[in-house]
């Protein structure tokens, strides 16, 4: 599937019709979904065939984009129920086959290393302190080939030196450099949008 292709599948899925400040839910536009996931598969083979799960999947778009690029089998897990009934929604739309679990990350009590790949775009920790270092511990406890991860450029020293030091990650390489419009979903928003720098992080876990 060609990357345009892929970006105009993901661009008609429907997003958060209510989205939770707590939760830090903004929607993955289709152009970085794309663009991740497309990466993912052509660089370096991590998709098409692999056993995928989105952690923090929202309502599916990574998933999606997984799903379409011939993954295996693909996961998505979500705290949110409402958000799981869209990604639902979406994936019967695209009639392609995706499996929704709904949980806590941080509490997830996968044994081993039971996915080829995890993807990602994670609270940035704004409202929690330390959420997206939640989601990239518990990604590569459970990933054997590879974590991708959306990250604010701002933190990029910080998740490095996390990943190597705290989470046995083997490396970690910022592959891309994106630019997230932030819709003005939130009251407290003043702007109608805000254009963040964001990292698409290639993590490789440590083989135990």
């Amino acid at each position: 599937m060609k990357l345009k292709q892929l970006e105009g599948l993901l661009g008609d899925l429907q997003q958060f019709s209510n989205p939770k400040v707590d939760l830090e839910q903004y929607p993955t536009g289709p152009h970085i979904a794309s663009r991740m996931l497309f990466t993912a598969e052509n660089s370096y083979g991590d998709i098409t065939d692999k056993v995928v799960a989105d952690f923090g999947c929202g309502c599916g778009t990574l998933s999606a984009a997984a799903a379409l690029l011939d993954a295996a089998c693909v996961i998505g897990f979500d705290i949110d129920p409402q958000s799981l009934e869209t990604a639902t929604l979406n994936a019967e739309e695209l009639e392609v086959e995706i499996d929704f679990v709904q949980c806590d990350i941080t509490k997830l009590e996968l044994k081993g290393r039971v996915v080829d790949t995890v993807v990602m775009n994670p609270p940035f920790g704004t409202r929690k302190k330390g959420a997206d270092m939640e989601f990239l511990s518990a990604a590569l406890k459970v990933s054997s080939r590879a974590v991708y991860s959306l990250h604010k450029t701002s933190t990029r020293e910080h998740i490095k030196r996390a990943a190597l030091r705290d989470f046995n990650a083997k490396s970690a390489e910022v592959i891309c450099e994106l630019r997230y419009d932030l819709p003005k979903l939130y009251k407290f928003h003043k702007r109608k949008e805000v254009d963040i720098a964001v990292d698409l992080w290639r993590f490789e876990p440590k083989q135990n």
